[in-house]
């Protein structure tokens, strides 16, 4: 979240991925959501206990993230170039808390399947610094 937090008050915010920085935001806090409410589209059980669990474990021993900084979460809505980036950075913050105060069971990601509050706790940080890094002030 510091560094949510500096870059959001970085003056001149370059990006060098597609997405701009309140599509960059938006995708982050859907991420967030999903885990708690539901992804709308998931890949089978098949893939997530094996090339998602597999994955998973990669980033995990590795200590970070590595995918397309342009792949929308299957189902999604679409992340307009004209997101606002003040109502995006909000949104995100509201996930976070959400997550961070959610005591029920949260819901398999689309890719990975099942995860502990913990795992998913990781996932998110790794998933936030994977994008922020595509960003510098």
């Amino acid at each position: 979240m510091a560094e949510l937090t500096r870059l959001s008050q970085a003056p001149n915010l370059q990006p060098h991925t597609p997405w701009n920085w309140g599509q960059t935001l938006t995708h982050l806090a859907q991420s967030i959501e999903y885990s708690v409410r539901g992804f709308p589209e998931t890949k089978s059980t098949l893939f997530q206990r094996t090339v998602g669990a597999t994955a998973f474990g990669v980033f995990t021993w590795r200590g970070r993230m590595s995918h397309p900084l342009d792949d929308p979460i299957p189902g999604a809505p679409s992340l307009p170039a004209d997101t606002d980036t003040v109502a995006a950075l909000a949104r995100l913050q509201i996930a976070a808390q959400a997550f961070r105060d959610h005591a029920g069971p949260l819901q398999p990601h689309f890719a990975y399947g099942a995860l502990s509050k913990a795992e998913y706790e990781q996932a998110h940080a790794m998933h936030l610094a994977n994008h922020f890094s595509a960003f510098t002030a």
